[in-house]
């Protein structure tokens, strides 16, 4: 990575003492220094001389857990350490190691009343369950909205819901929760399918019992894949502490718990005798953030954190490489770029007035792992003292499907914690990039869901306000085709501009970022 910064910076610092930054409410003084001065190191031939290199076939698509991921950390640390830009970890170690392991598809059986059912025949289950209960709970649609709760009266604490999917339906056939014809999300199998386990889990469920009719055949045949496949899902081993079995049924082990189940909505304890016997083998995986910091120079004991996901998809059954070079290959070397134009600025006496972390996470395409690891179970950095994060992930290619000015960039969640970060983030782009703001995957009833899809997600259901960078998906996502010849390079330039930008104005106003909504 290329440090250097010409004599001319000097004289624009002088041109731009003036400047104030944007949103500032209290009065700063002259000697601030406009983020442009810095933003313009920030270079398309950088950036392509390090995703020519991190996009290689040399990196075999970076999956989690393989030598092509401990190259790409590799690379990774060895920019910070030739920019000067310390560890975050007090020991000095650039790597925050996450523990991970891969789950086998589950065997075993669950006994019913003496009557054994196998796994993979009516139940199929991608988690571990065992134990023995006398009693479960039937939660009826497993449902939480408004003022209608299907867990009212009712304490699952410990133990097995039996829910089924829909919504309640009044006597003249609109339903409940519209009080209209109009169904809502919980009768979308897909979009509700994880809304009911984490609400299951959230009222202190050790399991739940899913039944969906329509889709058992859906997930048997995903059972059925894995297990010839010999593949399994991966997960931190941290969350084996708080493990919750997800089992989907179908319509015969369903009635064999609750016989009036398909026209029964009323929640209940049922007696029943139930041994769980579902166990897999496991393996451990060694993966680690990269994690680095920059300490501020006013108040160094408040962080922003700006990250992207280190990782991709592999090597796929045909022996074809997919490099991820958007995916987040772009995001990866934005964040160094970025970085780097923020050490310039310490160099020069500049710095930023917070801390600034640069955070590399693996693990993102197993599930937001990283992520997870270092909000959930070690931040470095206390999150009562994390101020905000932008997350960059795919920024570097153009979304066929949009029309319009080629130069946008998605923002995604901007607005859902902080209506002043929102705010600071379009008078920020005004001021300096003019790069169009497609708010289009913000919209709360997008299908896509892609705000519950990267890392930022895990910072702010912890309450940090978020901006999401992302430029959509295109026909080379998750395929071999994602190269780096194809990314557009004065774009990626102009969207790291804007990160860095922004960025620079959350680390040196006057006042953190207010949060003024709740989280979701």
């Amino acid at each position: 990575m290329k440090r250097i910064l010409l004599c001319s910076l000097a004289v624009a610092m002088s041109c731009n003492t003036s400047q104030k930054t944007v949103s500032e409410t209290v009065k700063t003084p002259a000697t601030v220094i406009s983020s442009a001065t810095y933003a313009e190191t920030i270079t398309e031939a950088e950036l392509k001389e390090h995703l020519y290199i991190y996009a290689s076939d040399e990196y075999e698509g970076r999956e989690t857990g393989t030598p092509g991921q401990k190259k790409a950390i590799a690379y990774i640390k060895a920019q910070y350490e030739e920019l000067g830009i310390p560890a975050a970890k007090s020991d000095g170690d650039y790597f925050q190691k996450v523990p991970l392991e891969i789950s086998k598809v589950p065997s075993g059986s669950i006994v019913l009343n003496d009557v054994n059912y196998t796994i993979g025949e009516h139940i199929v289950s991608f988690s571990t369950a065992v134990g023995v209960q006398d009693t479960f709970v039937y939660a009826g649609y497993g449902i939480e909205e408004g003022d209608y709760s299907d867990y009212a009266d009712i304490d699952v604490t410990g133990k097995y819901v039996l829910v089924k999917t829909g919504e309640p339906i009044n006597e003249d056939g609109t339903f409940k929760l519209s009080g209209t014809s109009t169904k809502s999300l919980w009768s979308n199998s897909s979009e509700s399918r994880s809304k009911r386990i984490a609400l299951a889990k959230d009222k202190g469920a050790r399991g739940i019992l899913y039944f969906d009719k329509a889709n058992y055949s859906r997930y048997k045949s995903r059972f059925e894949y894995m297990k010839g496949a010999d593949s399994g899902n991966m997960s931190l081993i941290a969350d084996k502490n708080n493990a919750f079995a997800s089992l989907f049924i179908d319509s015969e082990f369903a009635k064999a718990l609750l016989p009036e189940i398909e026209a029964d909505d009323i929640a209940k304890f049922v007696e029943a005798d139930l041994e769980f016997k579902v166990e897999s083998a496991n393996h451990a995986i060694s993966s680690e953030n990269v994690v680095a910091i920059l300490k501020g120079s006013e108040k160094p004991n408040e962080y922003l954190v700006i990250s992207s996901h280190l990782d991709h998809i592999g090597i796929n059954a045909d022996g074809e490489i997919n490099n991820g070079a958007d995916d987040d290959g772009s995001g990866t070397v934005a964040l160094l770029e970025i970085a780097q134009a923020f050490k310039n600025a310490a160099d020069a006496g500049n710095g930023p007035k917070r801390s600034i972390v640069f955070l590399h996470v693996t693990g993102e395409e197993k599930g937001l792992l990283g992520s997870k690891y270092y909000t959930d179970v070690d931040p470095i950095f206390p999150l009562a003292n994390t101020i905000a994060n932008l997350n960059i992930d795919m920024i570097g290619r153009i979304d066929p499907k949009r029309k319009g000015d080629r130069n946008y960039i998605y923002l995604i969640g901007s607005d859902k914690l902080s209506t002043d970060l929102h705010t600071l983030s379009e008078e920020v782009n005004s001021k300096y990039m003019n790069i169009e703001l497609d708010y289009t995957y913000n919209d709360e009833n997008d299908p896509n869901r892609f705000y519950y899809r990267s890392d930022h997600y895990n910072f702010a259901k912890n309450n940090i306000p978020i901006i999401f960078y992302f430029n959509g998906t295109h026909d080379d996502y998750h395929r071999p085709g994602d190269t780096p010849d194809k990314i557009n390079y004065d774009l990626l330039k102009n969207r790291s501009q804007l990160v860095f930008h922004t960025a620079w104005e959350v680390a040196n106003r006057s006042q953190r970022v207010v949060v003024d909504k709740a989280s979701k």
